[in-house]
């Protein structure tokens, strides 16, 4: 009876805790390439709900990856431009990687100099280290985190010229389970001028674990995905950016400027695809920016940014979600949720979710019940004996 009243007891208590629990919220957090800021946006909500950052913290400009690193900051590449002449002497020196805290707090910068140009793609790899795609130098430079260089990790092996099935004009960077780094190309590379070309193909290439931990040169990655046929809902142009794996980790979802998210497994066979026509316009009236999948209960919905290129519409930006990352490749079908505040977005990521926690109140108050408990347990124990 003794036993059975006590695990009665404590049943009852761990009950009233977990009912009591605050349900973690899931954010992502959207980079504003025009307003130089970073938006909360909630998923439960489906609407931005504020600045994560206020505009230039740091000497944010121009926003566009953003990730977390195994220290729980955020990471977002900023500065440079994509478009201007490299020997403009206008060029701005403001490449780099900046650091904030997970509310938002600026804390330095991670990665910057020794020819980092228009920093696109940041990923952390195994060993810690901070991998960041220089777009128009077409380099991967590695940095420890804190500001110090590491090295070049890969080139195109043509001093920014670019070279057919190379690393030309590298965007997205993502570390797949075995070891593998995908790195998604634009196909542009710098001319004699110092101007942008796009004189090759946009394709994800790979460079294996071998090459990640250099036991093999990384002169020439494998091409993962060739440049695909232009989407029907495009301008007829490909520009392959953003990578997100799936929860499973059985398969790699791509995003292209120009129009659409394909999904492809691990072999390099398409999967699906997804429109991302949300605007309805024929050819697209938007473009694509990153993507990710989502947090918490939204883990396996598949979010994407678009900005609403069309003049008078100010590039205002939009989340476009799919539930269990489904979709059609023929229409849109997703949701869509457009906000003011989201001004030419690129990147995107989900705050990682964090455990729910009781509510002090309502610990402190089941405390008092399992005191009385005990107490009256006492008492009961006492008259007995008497």
């Amino acid at each position: 009876m003794k036993l059975r009243f006590q695990v009665s007891v404590i049943l009852g208590s761990l009950a009233l805790l977990s009912f009591s629990a605050v349900r973690a919220n899931a954010f992502l957090l959207i980079g504003n390439s025009a307003s130089n800021n970073i938006i909360k946006f909630d998923e439960g909500s489906a609407s931005a709900i504020g600045n994560f950052t206020t505009p230039g913290s740091g000497g944010l400009n121009a926003p566009d990856d953003l990730t977390f690193g195994p220290d729980g900051n955020l990471y977002v590449s900023s500065g440079g431009d994509s478009g201007l002449n490299l020997f403009d002497p206008a060029y701005p020196t403001d490449s780099a990687v900046l650091k904030y805290s997970a509310t938002g707090d600026f804390l330095g910068v991670a990665a910057s100099g020794f020819g980092l140009t228009r920093p696109y793609g940041n990923a952390f790899g195994a060993d810690g280290s901070l991998y960041v795609s220089s777009f128009r130098t077409n380099q991967i430079l590695r940095y420890d985190g804190s500001g110090s260089f590491l090295g070049v990790f890969a080139s195109d092996n043509n001093g920014g010229f670019g070279t057919k099935d190379g690393l030309n004009g590298p965007n997205g960077l993502l570390f797949a389970p075995d070891g593998s780094l995908y790195v998604a190309t634009e196909g542009t590379a710098n001319d004699a001028k110092g101007d942008l070309a796009f004189a090759f193909d946009s394709q994800v290439i790979r460079y294996t674990p071998e090459q990640v931990s250099g036991l093999a040169p990384t002169t020439t990655p494998s091409v993962f995905v060739p440049q695909p046929t232009p989407l029907a809902e495009s301008f007829g142009f490909v520009s392959l950016l953003g990578l997100a794996i799936a929860p499973d980790q059985q398969s790699l979802f791509i995003s292209d400027f120009a129009g659409g998210i394909r999904q492809y497994d691990f072999g390099g066979s398409l999967l699906n695809t997804l429109s991302t026509n949300y605007t309805g316009t024929s050819p697209s009236s938007n473009f694509i920016g990153s993507l990710t999948f989502g947090s918490g209960e939204n883990s396996g919905n598949l979010y994407a940014i678009g900005f609403n290129n069309v003049k008078g519409n100010d590039n205002i930006g939009s989340v476009i979600a799919y539930e269990d990352a489904k979709g059609s490749a023929i229409k849109f079908t997703g949701t869509v949720s457009t906000d003011s505040s989201l001004k030419r977005p690129i990147g995107v990521t989900a705050v990682p979710s964090v455990e729910p926690v009781p509510e002090p109140a309502t610990i402190y108050s089941t405390l008092l019940v399992l005191g009385g408990l005990g107490f009256a347990a006492k008492r009961r124990r006492k008259a007995i004996a008497k």
